[in-house]
C-alpha cells in the first residue's frame, strides 16, 4: 500500500508577515473585546519574534520582576538551546502588567495559562487557534497565514522601514 505525500498537490509555503494595518486592526479588536490575555499574547509574539513554542511556555519570572515588566528578557529556545534575547515595547510591557494583575499571577505561574489543569500553559496547537482566530475576525484568508507570520512581521516592518536588518 503506498500512501502518498500529506503536501501533494498542495501550495505550500512560507506564510506572509502581517501588514501594520492588520497589527493595529487585531490590538484594537482585543483591547475593546476586553480580551487582556490575548492581547498580551499577541504583543508579546510580535515582540519577542519566540516560536510557538517557545512563547506559551513564557513564565512570569521571565519578564517580570516583583510588580513590574521588564523592558528586556532573555529566553532559552526549546529547539536550538541557544539564548535569544528581545525588547518589550511600552504596549506589550502595560498588556502584560494587566494580564499579571487580572490574573493574580506570581513568579513561577506560566503567563499565558490554560483552563485546563492548575499553571499549566496554553498549548502551541491553542495559540495557533487563537490567532487564525484574530485573522479570521480581520477578514484576512486564512491560510496566508501562521503563527510563524508573527515571527517574520517585526524583521518585515523593520526591513521594509530602514532596508537594513542590523
Amino acid at each position: 500500500m503506498k500512501t502518498s505525500p500529506w503536501n501533494k498537490d498542495r501550495i505550500i509555503g512560507q506564510k506572509r508577515p502581517l501588514q501594520i494595518s492588520h497589527i493595529w486592526g487585531i490590538r484594537i479588536r482585543l483591547e475593546l473585546e476586553g480580551k487582556t490575555r490575548d492581547l498580551a499574547l499577541f504583543n508579546m509574539a510580535l515582540d519577542s519574534k519566540l516560536r510557538g513554542c517557545d512563547l506559551v511556555k513564557l513564565k512570569v519570572s521571565d519578564v517580570a520582576y516583583g510588580s513590574s515588566v521588564s523592558s528586556r528578557a532573555t529566553v532559552l529556545q526549546q529547539k536550538t538551546g541557544s539564548p535569544v534575547q528581545f525588547d518589550i515595547t511600552k504596549g506589550t510591557r502595560e498588556a502584560v502588567a494587566a494580564l499579571i494583575k487580572l490574573g493574580n499571577l506570581h513568579s513561577k505561574d506560566f503567563l499565558f495559562r490554560s483552563r485546563v489543569g492548575t499553571n499549566q500553559p496554553i498549548s502551541p496547537r491553542q495559540y495557533n487557534r487563537i490567532f487564525h482566530g484574530w485573522v479570521e475576525k480581520l477578514g484576512l484568508e486564512d491560510s496566508l497565514y501562521s503563527t510563524h507570520s508573527m515571527r517574520r512581521t517585526k524583521p518585515y516592518l523593520i526591513y521594509k522601514k530602514t532596508k537594513n536588518l542590523r
